[in-house]
């Protein structure tokens, strides 16, 4: 969906240069207030169609070349691949400063720009904030001033091909009774919660066009954040310290991982580290607490819970629905649609794997192959000083609980798992609980896909 959407945007952006003649001197009296005798000729490429106006820049950018120009020349051969004279020019010239012979291949650019220590132009910002501004006039505040309020790589950020909530979010969507869900047959995948007793299932199906939800669930303000090109569902507590953040989806992406906003300060926050990346609340100390997510089938949750709340198609918006359809193309291959630095070829990009990060051991992140989980339904392992179990039921979803000790050796895929004792445990979404009433909480995890989780991760062990 991302590129069908990113084709109707690149449309936009065509127009938006065609009529932003204004604007764009608008911006030249900025940078005279900067750069003006560099930041200026790259503005002029923005949109430039005068054959003088691009020599002149491109002969100006071309005798007083820096390495801090790739970047900005790369983005810009990356938004003007409908101009073919001018798209020509700049690789040409990229290639004849870099010595790299990449031609239109943007991810190869990327991937060695990537590959060396970040170079920016002091006013990188500027440019990166108008560039953008032509797709979504909200998008400036993203980058504008911001170029040391950050935490990631500014030349890492990439558009996404939509604009602000071009994705449109849920808001306080309708849930139906499971008695009511006559669209879902029993093999449909759906992601689930439980909050506060407060049951509920998202199925992948709809929640894929949407990529995200925000509500109260179990009397707490949470988003639901469905990264779909990097496979992840994650739950998250949207109040810190009293602030209850209102998240959207920024149209961005870093490692081919969605990029949310808030709505207060436009910061943008990395979905898989549950913080702001880049804007005025990066270093304040905030991460966002996450909750369990499991992905199994609509029939296997049902039976687990038989009061479960479930999303209505009712969603105000229109699309197609049906199972297996957003994304079909992209989960059909192994292939990425937005790169990134460095693809990690211990398992397929696309391969699925538990993700276990714990708030007492930050730096110790943990994938598990649910390959291998299938094959070891019952799996224990370590991180710091935390003992856990993962069990794994019949349709693969899995389940991580600490054990303070105990050691399991049997899981009979239901509801019912053995200790080496010979201990019953039962299975709920939030503890497991002994005959004799000792209670082990579970661990938050979800799933996600190996190359997204290892470009946010690098250092991440793996078990497979």
């Amino acid at each position: 969906m991302w590129l069908k959407i990113r084709k109707i945007s690149f449309l936009f952006l065509l127009f938006g240069f065609l009529f932003a003649d204004e604007a764009i001197s608008q911006d030249k009296r900025l940078a005279l207030s900067t750069n003006k005798s560099e930041i200026t000729y790259f503005l002029d490429l923005i949109n430039a169609r005068d054959q003088v106006v691009i020599g002149r820049s491109l002969s100006y950018i071309e005798k007083n070349w820096k390495p801090e120009y790739e970047i900005m020349l790369l983005e810009l051969m990356y938004f003007n691949y409908n101009n073919t004279d001018l798209s020509l020019k700049l690789t040409l010239l990229l290639q004849k400063k870099t010595g790299k012979q990449f031609g239109y291949d943007h991810n190869k650019w990327y991937e060695w720009i990537w590959s060396k220590d970040e170079k920016l132009h002091p006013e990188y910002h500027f440019f990166k904030a108008k560039l953008h501004n032509y797709i979504d006039n909200r998008f400036g505040k993203y980058f504008q001033d911001r170029q040391d309020e950050r935490i990631i790589r500014f030349d890492e950020i990439r558009w996404g091909g939509v604009r602000q909530d071009g994705i449109p979010p849920l808001r306080n969507p309708k849930m139906i009774e499971a008695s009511q869900a006559k669209y879902l047959e029993d093999d449909h995948v759906v992601f689930g919660i439980e909050v506060n007793g407060d049951v509920r299932a998202y199925p992948k199906r709809i929640l894929a066009w949407h990529e995200m939800f925000t509500d109260e669930v179990g009397g707490i303000p949470v988003a639901g954040v469905y990264c779909t090109l990097c496979g992840t569902v994650i739950l998250y507590k949207t109040e810190h310290k009293g602030v209850k953040h209102r998240f959207g989806t920024s149209g961005f992406l870093y490692r081919s991982n969605k990029l949310m906003y808030d709505k207060a300060t436009q910061s943008l926050w990395n979905t898989l580290w549950g913080k702001p990346v880049v804007g005025p609340l990066v270093g304040k100390g905030i991460e966002l607490e996450y909750m369990s997510v499991v992905t199994t089938t609509w029939g296997e949750w049902k039976k687990r819970h038989p009061n479960t709340k479930v999303l209505s198609l009712n969603t105000g918006h229109r699309r197609d629905y049906g199972e297996g359809v957003a994304y079909q193309d992209y989960f059909a291959t192994d292939e990425l649609m937005f790169n990134v630095p460095s693809p990690d070829k211990k398992l397929k990009n696309k391969q699925s794997i538990l993700a276990i990060r714990l708030a007492e051991y930050p730096e110790d992140a943990l994938a598990v192959s649910t390959k291998f989980l299938k094959k070891n339904p019952v799996y224990q392992h370590t991180i710091g000083k935390m003992n856990f179990v993962v069990l794994t039921d019949k349709t693969g979803a899995n389940r991580v609980y600490e054990t303070k000790g105990a050691v399991f050796s049997d899981y009979d895929g239901d509801f019912t798992a053995t200790d080496h004792l010979g201990r019953s445990w039962t299975l709920s979404e939030d503890k497991l609980e002994s005959t004799t009433g000792e209670i082990l909480q579970r661990i938050p995890a979800y799933n996600a896909f190996w190359f997204g989780w290892k470009a946010a991760y690098p250092h991440t062990e793996l078990v497979k």
